[in-house]
């Protein structure tokens, strides 16, 4: 199964915003609200990807919520490498 890019897009842009409302503290102390949560929120628009692929992204979105300058390029990558090309 092919996933358009616009799901894609919508991945990066969730994870964006994951990572700007990122805060260690509250994911130890909050129930509701934690890393695994925010990385499952973040795969939605991509659910119907590959497992291994998925499991790539999972790992990948996590590391850019937590460290967005250190990991940011990966996720960017492996996108681009997932991603549809553009229609001509």
């Amino acid at each position: 199964m092919t996933i358009p890019q616009e799901q894609f897009d919508d991945l990066l842009s969730r994870t964006a915003l994951a990572a700007l409302f990122y805060y260690p503290e509250v994911a130890v102390d909050d129930d509701g609200r934690n890393l695994q949560n925010d990385i499952a929120y973040c795969l939605e628009p991509v659910a119907g990807i590959g497992d291994e692929d998925a499991e790539r992204l999972r790992v990948a979105v996590g590391r850019v919520i937590t460290n967005p300058t250190a990991h940011r390029s990966e996720l960017l990558a492996l996108v681009i490498e997932l991603a549809p090309p553009p229609a001509a």
